[in-house]
């Protein structure tokens, strides 16, 4: 890590040199694989989850993961099933909103597959595989993302019966208490500046070494106990890893507008070239607020180089959340990619 942060790499060293105020953290793993059993060696920078940062879209990751954990409780089920949500008419298949959830991060498939899991199960089935610190308290998407009341979802099953799950009015979420939940000097409400530092306290909480965690669990989970991995067939759990790797183009998007690197930052962020096809990246990223944040497991397997990273960093130079003015395109995403390059060269 040293090394790498040593780069005289110039998007590399101004992150470096200010990291206090970019809020950078990062985690590296080594994977050591010996005998047909894998270890891992970890790597950190200024990681503290006391620290908060906003996790955007990375929370996408458990609510897929899980609802997908979920469905493994019911008979007659699998990725393919379909579901409607009171209100909404539409008939969705698991398979098809995981997919748009990895390959360009879709803010209202997440919500969709939410409403069948909803808060109090996805806080549970955390912390009871020691996938924790975390909270979720918001949806990403909706009139009223922050309503603990989830609505009624019809699942129609493989064998054609049909099953209700009720709308239910999920725990009351209580504030974070936590390091620099109020961030900046003001925010845009609609078209007002309110003069006054953003109150975080409220959002959703999945700190950098939870966030790795989970990424360990669902790439390599015979590394771990039984009741820490996610309860889900080898079946389900190869589908969920394909649909992180799988690229827009692949995915049916425009590759115009939904880019190779539209939702890869590491090592390709800063350009819109196709990623090469000797490398595969598993990974969530997640864009709000400033915050730019990404894990992902980077495998090449042309020349055997396989390594974990995830960071988080902030960028909003002036002090204005909800303005759309960040510097994710000169600052964050040309950092992300440097960062993978440096760490692909240094795992080789």
């Amino acid at each position: 890590m040293d090394k790498v942060l040593a780069s005289d790499n110039e998007k590399i060293k101004e992150v470096v040199k200010n990291s206090k105020q970019y809020e950078l953290q990062i985690i590296y793993t080594q994977i050591i694989r010996n005998k047909g059993t894998v270890a891992f060696k970890d790597y950190t920078y200024h990681l503290d989850a006391s620290n908060y940062y906003y996790p955007a879209s990375t929370i996408k990751l458990p609510i897929a993961i899980l609802a997908v954990e979920k469905l493994n409780t019911i008979a007659n089920t699998s990725v393919n099933s379909t579901f409607t949500i009171d209100g909404n008419p539409d008939k969705l298949k698991f398979a098809d909103e995981i997919k748009k959830v990895f390959a360009v991060s879709d803010n209202v498939a997440s919500s969709n597959l939410f409403e069948f899991t909803g808060f109090d199960y996805i806080n549970q089935k955390m912390k009871e595989k020691g996938l924790e610190p975390f909270k979720i308290s918001h949806r990403l998407s909706g009139a009223e993302p922050a309503n603990q009341l989830v609505k009624a979802v019809t699942l129609y099953k493989d064998d054609g019966s049909v099953e209700v799950f009720p709308a239910k009015l999920n725990e009351k979420s209580a504030p974070l208490v936590l390091n620099n939940l109020v961030k900046g000097t003001g925010f845009m409400k609609g078209d007002v500046l309110v003069s006054e530092p953003f109150d975080f306290s409220k959002k959703n909480y999945y700190p950098l070494e939870t966030l790795h965690n989970t990424l360990k669990r669902i790439v390599f989970p015979e590394a771990f106990k039984e009741n820490e991995r996610f309860k889900i067939s080898e079946k389900d759990r190869e589908f969920i890893l394909f649909s992180m790797q799988n690229l827009p183009r692949n995915a049916g998007y425009d590759p115009k507008e939904y880019y190779d690197s539209y939702c890869k930052f590491f090592m390709f962020g800063d350009s819109k070239d196709p990623i090469p096809n000797n490398i595969k990246i598993y990974n969530k990223i997640g864009e709000a607020y400033g915050t730019m944040t990404e894990t992902a497991y980077i495998v090449d397997t042309e020349n055997k180089i396989e390594f974990m990273v995830s960071a988080t960093m902030l960028v909003n130079k002036d002090g204005i959340f909800n303005d759309n003015v960040y510097e994710y395109d000169s600052v964050s995403l040309p950092f992300f990619a440097a960062l993978g390059r440096e760490l692909y060269a240094k795992s080789k």
